[in-house]
């Protein structure tokens, strides 16, 4: 983390990139700034403007434009803040933001705007969280989100994991997370092992977009966290020029199945301002999808979907 790409002028020169040859912002007051692991970085290749997965962290100038229909609150989280830390959108589901930080500043990240400050599951708040979660027989699964749940050191999340397995009607605990993506030195023996023995039953989703970002160092942890009976899944966006072909996507379910993952959701993007030249058309979408149907076993295809604000769940988007 501390040696992390947060300069762009230095990551350009790393790339072997001229920044005048790209659509780069003008100035540096973007409060969602540069953030990339060298390692997701070594995954690159040198020399090329359209790289997909230097697409997904490179600030751009089309990010201050003004779109129609895009917000600083896509997906209504604001709404569904229950008490600090909480967001309860879905039956039987609530969503602890456990932390504001993230390992990687995906440039089409649905909370960039998030005010992260008062809205996460910080120690003083943890009575009020676990307070309404034991208030509510109806919530049988925890999502522990952020930012990036696993940001916090191992200590801090036994902790939550305890404190979790203790609400008599809880059933099963979830851990979205894409620092593994990014960061694969983070699965770590002793995370496994944290993740392995718990109480509950316990899925993790992570955050791959593209096949390239199944790199050997996180295919040998997922295939770890596999052997070790951790349920793995994904969820990925669908994003314009970085995985909107059939041959991409085909790849990425083929290299996560190897790699012990599960492919989950395929999202449509979640419309939030700055992020409007990654949106995939709808029609696009369901076009995709039926070719990810004619090539793939079921198992290998995502559900395609999209989150409607007020809507009891994701929406199903399939074929029609």
């Amino acid at each position: 983390m501390k040696t992390a790409f947060t300069d762009l002028d230095e990551l350009l020169a790393f790339l072997e990139l001229d920044k005048n040859r790209l659509n780069l912002p003008i100035g540096n007051s973007d409060p969602f700034s540069l953030r990339v692991p060298r390692g997701f970085v070594a995954l690159m290749k040198p020399g090329d403007p359209n790289d997909p997965l230097l697409l997904q962290v490179l600030p751009s100038g089309r990010e201050a434009i003004a779109q129609p229909g895009f917000n600083n609150n896509p997906v209504g989280d604001l709404e569904s803040q229950s008490v600090p830390g909480i967001l309860h959108k879905y039956h039987g589901r609530a969503l602890i933001l456990a932390s504001g930080a993230c390992a990687v500043h995906c440039r089409y990240c649905f909370r960039r705007h998030y005010p992260y400050h008062g809205g996460t599951a910080s120690p003083r708040q943890w009575q009020d969280i676990l307070g309404y979660l034991k208030a509510d027989p109806s919530i049988r699964e925890v999502i522990l989100s952020g930012g990036d749940p696993l940001m916090l050191q191992d200590e801090r999340l036994a902790e939550w994991f305890a404190n979790l397995a203790g609400i008599p009607h809880l059933q099963r605990l979830r851990l979205h997370t894409r620092l593994p993506v990014v960061l694969p030195e983070r699965i770590t023996p002793h995370l496994i092992e944290l993740l392995s023995g718990l109480a509950l039953p316990t899925v993790v989703v992570l955050h791959v977009n593209h096949p390239n970002e199944l790199s050997p160092a996180l295919t040998s942890a997922t295939r770890k966290m596999h052997r070790n009976n951790i349920t793995l899944l994904n969820q990925a966006v669908l994003l314009k020029d970085v995985n909107d072909s059939r041959e991409t996507l085909t790849t990425l379910s083929e290299k996560l199945f190897a790699a012990g993952i599960l492919p989950y959701y395929l999202h449509l993007l979640d419309r939030v301002q700055g992020s409007a030249h990654f949106e995939v058309p709808e029609p696009e979408a369901r076009k995709l999808y039926r070719a990810l149907l004619a090539k793939l076993p079921g198992y290998l295809v995502p559900k395609l979907v999209k989150e409607i604000t007020g809507q009891t769940s994701k929406t199903p988007l399939g074929i029609s």
